[in-house]
């Protein structure tokens, strides 16, 4: 058997590319991320379009049942499942929204701030798309401190070397 070191063991690494910043589709990228980088792999997440709401320095994410199919929430004991027409009601996303928001807080869930300063602590490197960020004419005070600036290119050189690539 060959004389493997640490150092000659290549460390264990992931991307993903964060396009979405409601509030139910923030905490896959920032959860997979943090337990990546517990369990000791380099991550990159590159957050481009409607990502780029994570990592605003204000983070308000929005919440909508519209084109949840599989959202159901817990009520009355059991899980009720949100009817199509709902989102048409005004206010119901709103609802929606505090109610997740309730629910997270009720089961101990880490907030999505407290994900986010996870992730810095445990230097998940964050690129913002600066084409997306010209885009939607955002400044770069807009943006956590954080947060580099960097194109696809980024993300590929990135990627390349990647053991585990994902889409969120």
């Amino acid at each position: 058997m060959a004389d493997d070191t640490v150092a000659d063991i290549k460390r264990q690494s992931m991307t993903i590319i964060v396009t979405k910043g409601s509030l139910d589709w923030a905490y896959p990228p920032f959860i997979l991320a943090t337990t990546a980088a517990a369990m000791d792999y380099d991550v990159t997440l590159f957050f481009t379009f409607y990502g780029l709401a994570l990592v605003k320095k204000k983070l308000d994410p929005k919440f909508t049942v519209l084109g949840n199919a599989a959202m159901e929430m817990p009520m009355f004991g059991t899980h009720i499942a949100m009817p199509n027409f709902l989102p048409m009601i005004p206010g119901v996303d709103a609802m929606a929204g505090a109610m997740m928001k309730s629910l997270i807080k009720k089961n101990n869930v880490a907030s999505l701030e407290d994900l986010r300063e996870a992730a810095v602590l445990s230097d998940v490197r964050m690129i913002a798309c600066n084409m997306t960020v010209e885009l939607f004419d955002y400044k770069r005070e807009d943006l956590m401190d954080e947060i580099e600036l960097g194109g696809a290119a980024s993300y590929f050189e990135v990627a390349a070397k990647s053991h585990i690539n994902m889409f969120i």
